[in-house]
Parts: C-alpha cells; sequence; structure tokens
C-alpha cells in the first residue's frame, strides 16, 4: 500500500479514537467480514489473531509466523477503505522496528501488542519487559513517519484465578504501558466486571479496550463506564458462527 495511504488511515484512526467514546472496532478475519462491517457503517477495524487463525485452519497463540499474519492480512486490509488494526499477538518474536515495518507495508494502521509470549512456554512478560517492548514499537512508529495508534494488552487477569487479586499489579502494568507510548491499553477478560473495569479506567489517562460480544452485551453500559474502545476479539465470529447453525440446521439431514 502507498505510504502516504498508510499514514492518512493512520492518521484517521487516531482521530476516530478522539471523537469516539467508545469507538467500536469490529473484529474480522478475512476480506468478507470487513467487507461486510465496512458496509454496516462502521469507519475502522480490527483483525484478530485468534478469528485469522481459524479462518486458516491455524493455531492461535503464534501458530502462524508473522510472515503468514502478513500474507494473510494484506488483501483484508487492501479490501476496504477504512483504518485497519492488526492483533500482532506478543510479535512473533520480533524487534519492534521489524514488527512495524511489517505492519506498515501491509497498510495496517494500528496495532494490538499482548504480554504472554506463546511462542516462550507461555511465559508472561515482566511490567518492564512489556513497557520496554512498546516502547519499542512507539519509536518504531514514530521513527518511521506513521502515526501507528499502539493498543497494549495485558492478560494479568486471564492468567489469574481471582482476576481482583490481581488488580492493582495489572494497573502497574498498564501505567507503565501507557507511560511507554501505548495509545491504549486493553486488560481481557474483565469486560463483565463492572468494578474492575471502571477501576483500569479511572487508573489511567489513555482509552481503555474492552472486549465486548455483539449481542450479549451493552454498548451503552461500556459508554457509561467511561471505555473508550471496543474490539470483539473472536466473539464476532463465534456469535456468526451460531447464528449460521441456527440458519442451515433444518436443513441438515
Amino acid at each position: 500500500m502507498d505510504s502516504r495511504t498508510v499514514v492518512e488511515r493512520a492518521r484517521h484512526l487516531r482521530k476516530l479514537h478522539a471523537d469516539h467514546t467508545p469507538l467500536v472496532l469490529p473484529t474480522v478475519w478475512d476480506v468478507w467480514s470487513a467487507r461486510t462491517a465496512a458496509a454496516a457503517g462502521f469507519p475502522a477495524l480490527t483483525i484478530g489473531s485468534h478469528p485469522l487463525a481459524d479462518s486458516r485452519g491455524a493455531e492461535d497463540h503464534e501458530g502462524q509466523t508473522f510472515e503468514e499474519v502478513l500474507a494473510a492480512v494484506r488483501p483484508i486490509i487492501a479490501a476496504v477503505d477504512v483504518p485497519v488494526s492488526v492483533d500482532l499477538e506478543a510479535g512473533y518474536g520480533q524487534e519492534p522496528a521489524d514488527l512495524v515495518a511489517g505492519l506498515v507495508e501491509v497498510g495496517g494502521a494500528g496495532l494490538n501488542v499482548e504480554d504472554t509470549v506463546h511462542s516462550d512456554g507461555r511465559r508472561v512478560r515482566t511490567t518492564q519487559e512489556h513497557a520496554a517492548y512498546i516502547a519499542g514499537v512507539r519509536a518504531a512508529a514514530d521513527d518511521a513517519g506513521v502515526p501507528v495508534w499502539v493498543n497494549g494488552r495485558t492478560d494479568l487477569f486471564l492468567h489469574a484465578e481471582d482476576a481482583s487479586a490481581v488488580l492493582d499489579e495489572a494497573i502497574e502494568r498498564l501505567r507503565a504501558l501507557e507511560r511507554a507510548g501505548a495509545d491504549s491499553v486493553y486488560p481481557v477478560r474483565i469486560q463483565d466486571d463492572d468494578a474492575l473495569l471502571a477501576a483500569v479506567v479511572d487508573a489511567v489517562s489513555v482509552p481503555v479496550n474492552s472486549t465486548a460480544h455483539p449481542v450479549r452485551h451493552d454498548l451503552e453500559r461500556f459508554r457509561r463506564l467511561g471505555v473508550g474502545r471496543i474490539t470483539y476479539g473472536p466473539l464476532l465470529q463465534l456469535a456468526a458462527t451460531d447464528a449460521i447453525k441456527d440458519m442451515i440446521r433444518p436443513w441438515a439431514p
């Protein structure tokens, strides 16, 4: 994609985050789902690693190589005229500069980076290590002259038996990501807990990303809680799967 187009899309994505509270980015996985979401009126999209992997018969959790992911997302991004952010898991073992260069080359306007390194025994980066990686991504994007939107994700709540027990540690990590240059922060697996979501929102000054189910959750609830950004993760694909099963089941033998 032309570099000027990538810059324009990244700038537009940044403006959308400022104009919408929350900004809803449907999580898509192929050209069809991307075009469908754009046609429904959404001004930006995100590609999720889990649904992308499922659509390709691959494993999530860095079951694909970075090169395979780039090859898969390129036609998706090119198929729509809206900015697209890409879930790049923990970075696929790439240095931040190489991660950003690959993203920009295929036209991505934003990225999501998590702290669970599945390719290295599912270890979780330390707060300092994850912040340093996010800082490297921010610096690489700035050096490239592309205002890539950086969504810094933590899986601390996901890995904890008691999510409330790791709240203080998670807030410390999210604040470190904000200081490192993350444009938004993403604490996964607390979308159903009002108290935890509100605590995280109050603790940082950048938008907080929450996962949502397109049918079971209520947009107004997230707005009341101050959530600044919503993505569906694998839940849109799962909801579509359930709907398709319901439609075609009467035709099964």
